[in-house]
């Protein structure tokens, strides 16, 4: 397992943006709800915890996970916002249901993150049986709503540095910030 050696919920604050002035949209599944409000709650409070302030984190509830394609398309036409989070729990059954659920939703919030300018991060627990998603929603790896609430403020912060006019530079200072190196522009005469 991908997440056996790793809590989902550790992360250096020192490594965040400044995450207080972005909007988050959060789209959750009721299906599976005991699990989808474990990760929501992670995500919630990884976001608060980052200074992003609470009338700032828009909450849409849709049917199942299927829904969330649909549900984050509408977020991001209407709510203005700078990352949206898609959260939904689809766990294997005896039927190909389970394959087909989890191929559509991922090639739909793939397609999503393609076609819009908006970050749309992935965080939909596509295990075998009730325990790893139990595991993984607040449970003995950790919280997947957490680790998907970092990468919101990361790829949002992304997304408004890519818009400056200037390029930006790895790695993180201490405060969050990214190094931005100033390049000089060369006019060329005729």
């Amino acid at each position: 397992m991908a997440t056996e050696n790793k809590n989902l919920s550790e992360y250096d604050k020192n490594t965040i943006p400044n995450a207080k002035d972005f909007r988050f949209g959060i789209v959750v599944s009721e299906w599976n709800e005991t699990i989808t409000e474990g990760l929501y709650n992670g995500a919630f409070e990884a976001l608060i915890d980052n200074e992003v302030p609470a009338q700032q984190i828009i909450r849409w509830n849709v049917p199942g996970s299927f829904e969330l394609i649909y549900g984050a398309k509408k977020m991001l036409q209407t709510q203005n916002v700078d990352a949206v989070i898609v959260i939904g729990c689809v766990i294997q059954g005896q039927t190909k249901h389970f394959d087909f659920v989890c191929e559509g939703v991922t090639q739909g919030i793939k397609d999503l993150n393609v076609q819009t300018d908006i970050p749309v991060i992935f965080c939909v627990l596509t295990d075998n049986n009730i325990q790893q998603s139990i595991d993984r929603s607040g449970g003995i790896h950790g919280n997947k709503g957490t680790e998907a609430a970092i990468a919101a403020i990361k790829m949002a912060y992304i997304r408004q540095q890519a818009s400056m006019s200037h390029p930006f530079n790895q790695p993180l200072l201490s405060s969050g910030a990214l190094q931005i190196e100033e390049t000089p522009i060369k006019i060329e005469k005729e």
